[in-house]
């Protein structure tokens, strides 16, 4: 699995990992035709959670930590649904799943005008962080709980090198942001702790921001 680049290896002199990125202008965006959505309760939710644990066994998710800059600062690409719900884009893997090909799978479907990720090349680095869940309905934590129980869920972020230029096809139900990472860093409440976490998690990389 190709991970991690020659430059990321070289690190800076500080002996951070260095990692590029490109303006935000470098960047198309347009909308395809709306995904959807379960319509259902928090309730209704936990009850179809637990069915699904019942017949697979822990939910495993991966998503995607997806740079641009803008304004000569480092921004998070982020999924907006229903005005108030953040999400990084990605997903849960299907049964037997690899985690890269399965983030690629969601990024097409989520990011990309073709689903096929053979077709919309996605290169995966890292995971920056694993995050876990001791129940349906606790927050996540970022390291296992000892509460004894087995794990219910376990998600995974992982980096995203994007190219120089891209074409982002969004669905018409989402919007896709870039959040300044300053603002995450001080607004769990409103991104969650697994977002608002991101910022520390890359603290151990140099960005580079390319042209800005």
């Amino acid at each position: 699995m190709e991970i991690i680049n020659e430059r990321m290896n070289n690190g800076d002199r500080s002996g951070n990992l260095v990692f590029d990125i490109y303006p935000l202008s470098s960047y198309y965006f347009s909308s395809k035709p709306a995904l959807s959505f379960k319509d259902e309760t928090l309730a209704d939710r936990a009850r179809r959670l637990k069915s699904n644990y019942d017949a697979h066994g822990m939910r495993t998710c991966v998503e995607a930590v997806i740079l641009v800059e803008l304004f000569k600062h480092p921004h998070l690409l982020l999924l907006q649904a229903k005005n108030c719900i953040y999400k990084l884009p990605g997903g849960r893997l299907r049964p037997g799943e690899s985690d890269v090909d399965g983030l690629k799978r969601k990024l097409s479907s989520k990011l990309s005008a073709d689903e096929d990720y053979y077709q919309t090349q996605w290169e995966v680095r890292e995971c920056i962080g694993t995050w876990w869940k001791s129940d349906f309905e606790t927050l996540p934590y970022p390291y296992l709980p000892s509460s004894g129980k087995n794990p219910k869920e376990c998600t995974k972020l992982y980096l995203v090198k994007l190219p120089s230029s891209r074409d982002f096809i969004v669905p018409k139900n989402l919007k896709l942001l870039a959040v300044p990472m300053c603002q995450l860093h001080e607004s769990r409440k409103t991104y969650g702790s697994i977002i608002s976490g991101i910022p520390q998690l890359l603290s151990r990389f140099s960005i580079n921001m390319v042209g800005s």
